[in-house]
């Protein structure tokens, strides 16, 4: 794994989940972590936990002018941001594309598709001018396939992973390494807000069919090294065995 001390990692939807189990691991690793989400007590007491390493800053993503302040404050504390991890991201409205609520799908989309559009905006600027950065943006198999009652999620993850495919075309000889994670399923608050609809197959799934949220964290712990470059404009899949392997979740 790589070790990433003095470098300071800007991650969305840090509260909970992923976001948060990344904060830990890659704060144990030697990085700065700035823990960007909503939720302002739950990243204080993370931060807390964490300690000097970390910077808890409450942050509406689907707000540019948001994000543009939470960049600057962790900018001011910790210099550059070298590491980009678009994780937060919302399932909400589960519901047929007939009936969704218009207000709730298009809230889903400021949060899904523009909140990643607007970290990538503001950060990668200030990484091409330095000639490095890591851009790391956690996707989903509803990227590439409909599922039911997730109009807005699979068409926002949809969105999302052709950025960081943009990204890296565009970008990538100006020294981005930008790409996607697919996790799978992972036991969060979002599969409980999922079970709770009781809408397609993904809602019947015990709770013992998730991965832990420290796996995906692993992987985009591997996905900032060396090891990682030649999937560089991919999205990697954490269903797979052998990527499992590689990252040593399974022998």
């Amino acid at each position: 794994m790589p070790k990433l001390n003095g470098k300071t990692v800007f991650i969305t939807g840090a509260s909970r989940g992923i976001g948060a189990a990344s904060a830990r691991l890659f704060a144990a690793e030697g990085a700065n972590v700035a823990l960007i989400a909503r939720g302002a007590e739950a990243i204080t007491t993370l931060a807390s936990e964490i300690g000097d390493k970390a910077l808890a800053v409450p942050c509406d993503i689907s707000s540019y002018e948001a994000i543009d302040a939470a960049a600057s404050a962790v900018e001011a504390r910790f210099g550059q941001i070298d590491i980009l991890i678009n994780n937060a991201g919302v399932i909400e409205p589960i519901a047929p594309l007939s009936g969704a609520d218009p207000e709730a799908w298009s809230k889903l989309i400021d949060i899904n598709v523009k909140g990643v559009f607007y970290a990538m905006r503001r950060i990668v600027p200030n990484m091409v001018e330095r000639g490095a950065g890591t851009v790391l943006t956690v996707s989903s198999g509803a990227a590439h396939r409909g599922i039911e009652g997730w109009s807005a999620y699979c068409s926002s993850k949809a969105g999302a992973a052709m950025l960081t495919e943009m990204l890296d075309l565009e970008e990538r000889g100006h020294g981005i390494r930008a790409m996607g994670l697919s996790p799978g399923t992972v036991a969060t608050q979002m599969q409980r807000e999922i079970k709770a609809s009781g809408v397609n197959a993904v809602s019947q799934l015990d709770w013992s069919d998730h991965i832990p949220p420290e796996w995906p964290a692993r992987a985009l712990l591997w996905m900032c090294g060396a090891e990682a470059d030649a999937h560089l404009g991919e999205e990697l899949q954490l269903r797979d065995d052998d990527l499992r392997r590689k990252i040593g979740l399974i022998e």
